[in-house]
């Protein structure tokens, strides 16, 4: 019988210190998270000299809980695979540096991973991948949209040309007032309220699947500062709605287009923001009569940064041989289509 492959993944490119093992590239054995939340909320934002403090406090201990909860020890572990980009520099050094001792230490073989390719990955952990496929990415620095015709090929076909989604959500919430992480606040918000608020769509050319949300982060900021000037009330419920709207009106009919023109047979929805209540149901409102693409959402668990998903993206490296060395280094720019 073929022995199953466990990997240990390690998670660290920005504010959450993670660890997990997964078996065979699919099945969750263990996956432990400590967040930071409550840290960086006061501030606002990520602070990356703080993310990287509370890393080094805690990367033992997740690796740790991570192999006791899956009843494991490093003898068991068949490969070790680490975040090595893109992300915060210094916090991404905490990960490759715990990965590449563990590996060093324990003679264990080491892959280092993209973190948008983790992402993509998730969704194997829910459901097998049947090419090629469209991921949707979208989280607090990334937008694309990742064409993928078999394992560890990705096509980046459209991305932002300026602020990602996610980082539109965050400045939106705080000019409305809203603790950080804006993103589940406006979400919150814009179900309560109606998109009563016209706001623009940048489609920019016809055959472009290229995103940009900075325009529209500025007329909500204008719009807002205009009517306080005014004496004008605006409801943020209503704010809210109708910027979510804004935004996942460009994301959904962008991803339906580009399905349909590259014949996909399974669309994947990735990145921090796939958490958003609004973008789950109006995709699955536009992908429910079309019966020959499928379309999977994952876990509001694995949609936010974890190891679980680096270890599934390692575990298809691993097999396809790709072995990083001890020269392995933080990558923040590290490009998906060529890493």
């Amino acid at each position: 019988m073929k022995k199953d492959l466990i990997i240990l993944g390690i998670e660290t490119s920005c504010d959450e210190t993670a660890a997990a093992v997964v078996k065979n590239g699919r099945e969750i054995v263990s996956n432990v998270i400590a967040s930071q939340i409550e840290s960086h909320k006061r501030f606002g934002g990520v602070v990356p000299e703080l993310a990287s403090r509370h890393h080094v406090e805690q990367i033992t201990l997740v690796i740790e809980e991570a192999l006791k909860k899956a009843e494991l020890s490093f003898e068991d572990i068949d490969a070790i695979a680490v975040t090595e980009g893109p992300g915060l520099v210094g916090a991404l050094l905490v990960g490759v540096n715990a990965a590449k001792a563990i590996a060093f230490s324990r003679n264990i073989p080491l892959v280092g991973v993209h973190h948008i390719a983790g992402h993509i990955y998730a969704n194997r952990l829910v459901k097998e991948m049947s090419f090629p496929l469209l991921s949707l990415v979208v989280s607090g620095g990334h937008t694309e949209l990742v064409l993928m015709k078999e394992h560890g090929d990705f096509k980046v076909i459209g991305e932002t040309r300026d602020d990602a989604a996610g980082e539109a959500y965050d400045k939106v919430a705080r000019t409305l007032h809203l603790p950080y992480p804006g993103g589940p606040h406006i979400d919150r918000l814009a179900h309560e309220g109606a998109a009563t608020i016209d706001l623009p769509r940048a489609w920019l050319e016809d055959d472009s699947y290229d995103f940009s949300f900075s325009g529209l982060k500025s007329a909500v900021i204008n719009t807002l500062h205009n009517a306080e000037q005014k004496g004008i009330s605006i409801d943020p419920k209503n704010m809210a709605a109708s910027f979510q709207a804004s935004v996942i009106d460009v994301l959904v009919t962008k991803t339906l287009k580009a399905a349909k023109e590259f014949k996909v047979k399974q669309v994947l929805l990735s990145g921090g923001v796939a958490a958003n209540k609004g973008l789950r149901e109006e995709l699955e409102k536009a992908f429910a009569p079309i019966m020959d693409i499928e379309l999977v959402i994952p876990p509001l668990v694995l949609c936010t940064d974890n190891a679980a998903m680096i270890a599934a993206a390692g575990s298809i490296l691993f097999e396809k041989g790709k072995r990083s060395q001890y020269s392995l280094n933080a990558n923040p720019s590290l490009d998906i289509e060529h890493f």
